[in-house]
C-alpha cells in the first residue's frame, strides 16, 4: 500500500534541478527556466513561510549543451 505524505507540514523540500537556467544574464537571471515558476525557484535554497526547499543547477545541460554564468553544481547537504 502506498502512503500519502502531507507535503504542506514538510520543513524542507529537496527538488530536482533545473540547470539553473544555463544560460544567466546579470540583472535579468535565466533566459528560460523549465519551470511554471520561471527563475523564482530556478535554484539554491528558497525559504518561503518557514518553509525550506532546495534546487540544484545539476551538472549537465538540456537542449543546448552550454552554461553561461551558471556553473554546474553538486549540493552536499550535512544535517545536525
Amino acid at each position: 500500500m502506498v502512503k500519502k505524505y502531507d507535503i504542506e507540514n514538510a520543513d524542507l523540500t529537496l527538488a530536482g534541478h533545473t540547470h539553473g537556467g544555463q544560460i544567466r544574464l546579470p540583472l535579468i537571471g535565466a533566459l528560460r527556466v523549465p519551470s511554471d515558476f520561471g527563475n523564482k525557484y530556478s535554484y539554491g535554497l528558497i525559504n518561503e513561510n518557514d518553509k525550506k526547499m532546495i534546487v540544484t543547477k545539476g551538472v549537465g545541460t538540456s537542449i543546448l549543451p552550454i552554461r553561461f554564468n551558471c556553473f554546474p553544481e553538486i549540493v552536499l547537504i550535512e544535517f545536525k
